[in-house]
């Protein structure tokens, strides 16, 4: 008789020391980061949900509400959480779905000092409050990590289709933004001051994520943005199998490439008037199409906007009144 093979078990991850705690494996925990004492005396926290996988693997973020108007991240990560079973998870994640907590609470983009948290990173410990607040989210939970993705929507009244933005040059980040799989992928190079540059500082690939508008769910850009993370977290084999509570007739999400733009930009209004357009969002374009009408109350003023190029419309202004310079849609072209 031959010898018996042996299958060896799968290795157990060792504790996860998060701010002062043990995160046994196969283990979920929520812990609070103190930021601000409030006048009132008490304390607004950083809530974080610390999944730690029974398996060894990688140590990732995924955050949203950045900017406290952008609420469609908020569900996409919650319904990761729901999704995601610590019990057969390979490695940690930090999940952190709302790190503007004071916008959140307030409906506004920003935080109470007026300043635009995702224009304030790495930050200081000593600085204003979103400086500290960024300082914290840098090094709390950035430097924990080897790869994260944070989630945005459109702001200023304006929607965006469901997308990625990285820099196309970069090539560890472009892989991992192509088994995301979201309908557009669109070349954007890094902004000082943003997440993503702390992120690039550090070495840290990193995936932003925008579709819908501010101050409201969309289902379709919700489970956009969680079977493309869903789709990131098989490819770096966090996620084995069919996720927890998932039908017997569960298939892993898939779905057709992205449409890659290599360059995008913005058509704006030459005047000020009620915006007409003529375009839906995520529709093909050819240069000279009819993009929009601005036009004044009595139709005295017409503003036909034509395409000055070919491309695809990714996002647009949903209010109709505006001022000259106003940004009505963003065109991407496509990479050839």
């Amino acid at each position: 008789m031959g010898k018996r093979k042996t299958v060896s078990k799968p290795k157990q991850a060792p504790p996860f020391f998060f701010e002062g705690v043990d995160i046994l494996p196969g283990k979920t925990l929520q812990i609070e980061i103190p930021v601000s004492k409030l006048p009132s005396g008490g304390w607004l926290s950083l809530p974080v949900s610390v999944v730690h996988g029974s398996h060894p693997g990688p140590t990732i973020w995924i955050s949203a509400a950045v900017h406290g108007d952008e609420l469609n991240g908020i569900e996409i990560v919650r319904r990761i959480l729901v999704t995601i079973d610590p019990a057969t998870l390979g490695g940690t994640i930090l999940a952190v779905p709302i790190v503007n907590v004071f916008g959140v609470l307030a409906e506004s983009r920003y935080l109470p000092d007026r300043r635009d948290l995702n224009r304030s990173f790495p930050g200081s410990k000593n600085g204003s409050l979103a400086g500290r607040l960024a300082h914290l989210l840098t090094t709390k939970i950035v430097s924990r990590s080897s790869f994260g993705m944070d989630f945005h929507t459109g702001s200023g009244g304006r929607s965006n289709v469901a997308q990625v933005r990285i820099d196309l040059e970069d090539k560890s980040t472009r892989s991992l933004a192509l088994a995301f799989a979201a309908p557009l992928l669109v070349h954007s190079k890094v902004r000082a001051g943003s997440l993503r540059h702390a992120a690039a500082q550090q070495n840290i690939p990193y995936l932003l994520f925008e579709g819908g508008e501010a101050h409201r769910f969309d289902e379709h850009i919700i489970q956009a943005g969680h079977d493309g993370a869903m789709r990131v977290l098989q490819t770096l084999k966090m996620v084995k199998g069919k996720p927890k509570g998932s039908s017997p007739g569960y298939v892993r999400p898939s779905r057709a490439p992205s449409v890659v733009c290599d360059r995008s930009f913005w058509v704006r209004a030459k005047f000020g008037g009620i915006f007409q357009p003529a375009v839906a969002l995520g529709e093909r374009i050819s240069k000279g199409d009819d993009l929009a009408l601005v036009t004044d109350a009595f139709n005295l003023g017409r503003h036909n906007i034509r395409s000055p190029a070919d491309g695809i419309v990714i996002g647009m202004l949903q209010t109709p009144i505006v001022h000259a310079g106003d940004a009505l849609l963003h065109i991407g072209t496509l990479a050839s």
